[in-house]
């Protein structure tokens, strides 16, 4: 017995497609690669649970009173802002300028959005999750936050700013 070469005939226009797809499987997992790990851009998972009926009246939940928590001062805050129908509460916070910062956003209500202009903070908001994202405000001046997430009559006006002070 003769041992018989077995070829693959391919098309050239099928292989032509067949390498032009693997080149954008190649090129697409590098950028995603270079996003994540050289851009610094996350995936918002959720931190925690919470009751959205309590989480504004426990005394022992950080969302009775919201608002900015200086950990190690002047370099790292955290941020809890309760979303609820067509606010965030505070709807003003100020950090200084190079400050790590993280937010823990919530709802009450519906779910909302949480993007912050010309950051990479876009979260979706979920009654009972909590959800966690961290950004460094390296340029002073005022971010806009706003609902991204239809969440009724009054969505457009839902909206807040973060102060970043030189």
């Amino acid at each position: 017995m003769s041992a018989q070469k077995t070829t693959l005939h391919v098309d050239p226009f099928e292989r032509n497609w067949l390498i032009i797809s693997f080149a954008m499987l190649v090129v697409f997992s590098v950028v995603i690669a270079v996003s994540a790990f050289g851009m610094g851009i996350q995936v918002p998972v959720p931190e925690s649970r919470v009751d959205p009926r309590t989480v504004a009246s426990d005394p022992n939940s950080p969302w009775s009173n919201p608002g900015v928590r200086e950990i190690v001062p002047g370099q790292k805050y955290d941020v809890y802002i309760l979303s609820k129908t067509w606010q965030y509460l505070p709807a003003e916070i100020t950090v200084p300028a190079g400050a790590r910062v993280t937010f823990y956003v919530t709802s009450m209500d519906v779910q909302h959005g949480f993007k912050i202009q010309d950051t990479n903070v876009n979260v979706q908001i979920v009654p009972g999750h909590v959800a966690k994202m961290t950004v460094t405000f390296d340029t002073p001046g005022a971010y806009d936050f706003i609902c991204t997430e239809y969440c009724g009559a009054a969505h457009g006006a839902m909206a807040g700013k973060v102060i970043v002070q030189p």
